[in-house]
């Protein structure tokens, strides 16, 4: 059975940080400028992703994927931070640059320069996506021959 799950505001922007790949470097501008260090450099690593048959059956271990992750440290004390899927580390340490900055008062101004474009973005590439598969779905049939009645 699935739960009903409803995204915090954080999980939110962590989600549409992690999957934004090159395309935060785009927005580096609207982070730059702030000075911070890196608690934990961006390091990368594995992961054991599990699955559920159908979606909803027993857990099961997958396989492992490369992860890398990211921990900073404004100089106000507040901190960001980011696993990303792959080996991308300069994304990882914006996402957790990002991700301190949302935790404060630039929060508005970045939810709507950096996270909500971004956001839509992400969902065009979805849509256009599934209207791709969509395309090229096959329905099968079976035809009743009249030899097995």
């Amino acid at each position: 059975m699935k739960a009903d799950f409803a995204p915090t505001e954080r999980q939110r922007w962590m989600q549409v940080l992690a999957r934004a790949g090159d395309a935060l470097a785009g927005y580096e501008s609207e982070l730059g400028g702030v000075p911070y260090q890196c608690i934990r450099k961006p390091e990368t690593g594995m992961a054991m992703v599990r699955g559920r048959t159908g979606g909803t059956g027993q857990a099961f271990n997958l396989g492992e994927m490369t992860v890398t992750r990211c921990v900073v440290q404004l100089q106000d004390g507040r901190a960001g931070y980011s696993y990303i899927a792959g080996r991308n580390k300069r994304h990882a340490e914006l996402a957790a640059l990002a991700d301190a900055l949302l935790l404060g008062d630039e929060k508005a101004k970045l939810m709507q320069s950096v996270i909500e474009p971004l956001a839509r973005s992400q969902q065009q590439a979805r849509l256009g996506s599934q209207a791709q598969v969509a395309a090229s779905k096959v329905d099968f049939f079976t035809l009743l021959r009249g030899e097995n009645e």
